[in-house]
């Protein structure tokens, strides 16, 4: 038990939509501090989207604001504040557009929300946030910085997959709110087939989800289509959705949500008939075989970007200070960011370049972008991305929805602490 902000529940109660429907959504700040809804994911209309002072006014405590929006394409969204590291807190939901056209192949659905967990635990997400800036000098890139240096847990976090692995050794991980120790079940019959929208809502974690016994079927990645692909684990940087089909097996399973590159997991129950429930530390062989990534996705026909020219080019150089937890996009902190200018109707391409040994899943607001394939082509669509160490994504976006857009590194911390600038429409 702990005390946290949230919306009622950790994760927040599901709004549920059909692609094309208007969403209202009336917000009342009953916190202690200003705070924002945004729809991760959601290309809505710029007003709505939820950055203080971009998109809106923060909006006070004991004050409200109403959200009011369509939500144009179907898929598995969720939402969260944008000020501060109010994310590493409870403050999230998950957000379901369905599509009327879909038939829906299958017996159950089973949204799974991961997570890592601090606030209440003896610090608050702010608290960490002021200890990472006050260790300096303790490296660009993260490794072994632990929670300000080592102060809860001080291991060492790095991937094979990703490098870096996060700056913050979380003394919890979570799937929908529960630690391994009390976890949620699905209750199924043997044959059942589900789906499974999962989300990471983690501020500083990459997850690599498996559940034992079993193979994954990918069939989106942050709300579209992708062409199905089978393996036995997933990885799922912040702020990435992917859905998946899993037919059950015969008994008592753990999916397991495997903190990358740290010590600890989260654990679910998938349950068909009896048997004892899988220990909190169970680790299924399937996290150690062919673990699916964006690099293995193709998309769905109706979710591929035409061919075009592309008419603007922007590089992005993720960069970091090896003092005061600074980390800066071109060189620059948000305050001093020099935006990327786009205008309407423009095939824009971002270079993401990496020049840090961490990993940074960047997001970008009001738009989904293909992932540029070796061929030059686009490919999978997504809005979030992860850019591994000293690596370089190319994604290319269509401009037609005007607005002021946050660009940025989707953990809360390295935002927080300058990764971020607008994509700015101008005329």
């Amino acid at each position: 038990m702990v005390d946290t902000w949230s919306f009622g529940s950790v994760p927040g109660p599901a709004i549920r939509a059909r692609a094309g429907d208007r969403v209202v959504v009336d917000l009342s700040n009953g916190l202690p501090a200003p705070t924002t809804v945004h729809w991760h994911g959601i290309a809505l209309r710029n007003d709505m989207d939820g950055v203080p002072d971009m998109t809106q006014a923060p909006v006070a405590p004991n004050t409200s604001f109403r959200y009011d929006f369509t939500v144009p394409d179907p898929g598995t969204y969720f939402f969260h504040p944008h000020v501060g590291v109010q994310l590493d807190r409870g403050l999230y939901g998950v957000l379901v557009v369905d599509d009327p056209a879909e038939l829906g192949a299958y017996d159950h659905e089973w949204v799974v929300v991961v997570d890592d967990w601090v606030d209440g635990t003896g610090r608050t997400p702010d608290q960490v946030l002021a200890s990472l800036r006050a260790a300096t000098g303790s490296g660009m890139g993260g490794m072994g910085m632990g929670m300000g240096g080592g102060g809860m847990g001080g291991e060492s976090m790095t991937s094979p997959l990703l490098g870096g692995a996060g700056d913050v050794a979380y003394p919890h991980y979570l799937v929908n709110g529960r630690v391994p120790s009390a976890p949620v079940t699905l209750t199924g019959r043997p044959g059942e087939r589900v789906r499974v929208r999962l989300v990471n809502a983690a501020s500083d974690t990459a997850f690599r989800v498996a559940v034992g016994g079993h193979q994954l079927s990918l069939t989106h990645a942050d709300g579209f289509p992708v062409v199905p692909m089978t393996g036995d684990a997933v990885l799922l940087g912040m702020g990435e959705r992917v859905d998946l089909l899993l037919p059950l097996g015969d008994g008592a399973f753990p999916l397991v949500a495997s903190a990358e590159g740290k010590q600890g997991q989260g654990m679910a129950v998938v349950r068909t008939s009896t048997g004892p429930v899988p220990t909190p530390q169970v680790r299924p062989e399937e996290l150690d075989g062919r673990v699916l990534t964006v690099a293995d996705l193709t998309p769905a026909e109706p979710a591929a970007m035409p061919v075009r020219r592309v008419d603007r080019t922007h590089d992005v150089v993720l960069g970091g200070s090896m003092s005061g937890y600074e980390w800066t996009v071109n060189g620059r902190t948000f305050d001093r960011q020099r935006p990327l200018d786009v205008r309407q109707g423009e095939r824009v391409r971002l270079r993401l370049k990496n020049a840090t040994m961490m990993f940074h899943p960047v997001h970008v607001h009001g738009h989904t972008f293909a992932v540029v394939d070796g061929n030059g082509r686009p490919g999978v669509r997504k809005d979030t991305v992860i850019v591994s160490p000293m690596r370089t994504v190319t994604v290319d976006l269509d401009a037609t929805n005007p607005g002021q857009w946050m660009t940025h590194c989707h953990n809360a911390y390295h935002g927080e602490a300058g990764m971020m600038t607008t994509l700015s429409y101008r005329t």
